[in-house]
């Protein structure tokens, strides 16, 4: 009797844990990206992975409390290309950023994602424009330097994103398939027109006529890319570039959304600052509505 009792007791945990192995994971929001989602050096900053310089007022965290999910998981980290979301990302100090897509399970209900700037060599593309307009003002030194070969090479790195873009995609529904994915584009750096840009040059040291390039050529290019791969998937893009236009690194302090090489905010050069990072969470919120999203 002890026996057959002790059998059933066994049969009776057993079911439980695999029960309990089946539960479906709670509702969560999570947020995926690099330094334009992460938000370095706008206060407060994150120290749970102090090398990611991730604020606790960018934008994921500033829309997060207005779609109610039960969780809310930012794992974006500046420096993340899109092998990060699959790979550890190396950063200093340590700990590492763990791959970020360990932060989507099936529980998973919306998804931002704002990636691809690193890919194309954002960091490496700034620094090259400055040191050749210190070299050459005039002209358009930098345009020359990534053409000189008779390809534009950025181009030709944007156009290499594509299949890595579409990667990513593809890990998340395969992890997170009821997951509603936002893909988040850049906002504008540099002004529309170049009018009066000797007046911003102290602050943002390129070349006048490096300009039309770098904002058509490779922003506007990146995010017609991005678009692309997004709504060819059949997911949702946000464009954070026309909301942005007018509050460009070249405006003053109380009206860009950008930061120029001279910060006059807490936040790291040529990247969104607290303006930014309220204004990016606006379209974000504008767009999750408009796609059926519950918010507010």
């Amino acid at each position: 009797m002890r026996t057959r009792f002790g059998a059933l007791v066994g049969l009776v945990l057993l079911a439980a844990g695999l029960l309990s192995s089946c539960q479906v994971p709670p509702d969560s929001y999570v947020a995926l990206g690099d330094s334009y989602t992460a938000g370095p050096a706008i206060l407060p900053q994150d120290d749970s992975i102090p090398g990611c310089l991730r604020s606790e007022s960018n934008y994921p965290s500033l829309i997060a409390p207005d779609l109610h999910q039960p969780v809310f998981r930012d794992v974006s980290c500046s420096g993340a290309r899109t092998k990060h979301m699959t790979e550890p990302q190396d950063v200093d100090p340590d700990p590492d950023n763990p791959p970020q897509f360990n932060g989507l399970d099936r529980g998973t209900k919306i998804v931002t994602l704002g990636i691809g700037g690193n890919d194309i060599g954002f960091s490496e593309i700034a620094k090259k424009c400055v040191e050749l307009y210190l070299k050459q003002s005039t002209g358009s030194p930098c345009r020359d330097f990534y053409t000189s070969s008779g390809t534009d090479e950025i181009g030709t790195r944007i156009t290499a994103l594509v299949p890595k873009y579409q990667a990513v995609l593809d890990g998340i529904e395969a992890r997170s398939p009821k997951a509603k994915v936002f893909t988040v584009g850049y906002p504008a750096i540099l002004p529309e027109t170049t009018d009066l840009f000797e007046l911003c040059q102290p602050n943002l040291p390129i070349a006048k006529g490096d300009v039309p390039y770098l904002r058509d050529d490779v922003e506007k290019r990146l995010n017609a890319t991005i678009r692309y791969v997004t709504v060819a998937n059949g997911d949702v893009y946000v464009d954070t570039y026309a909301p942005s236009i007018g509050h460009d690194a070249c405006k003053p302090p109380t009206i860009r959304w950008v930061e120029p090489v001279v910060p006059a905010a807490d936040a790291a050069p040529v990247h969104p600052n607290r303006a930014g990072m309220e204004g990016i969470a606006d379209a974000v919120r504008a767009t999750m509505k408009a796609n059926g999203v519950a918010v507010g």
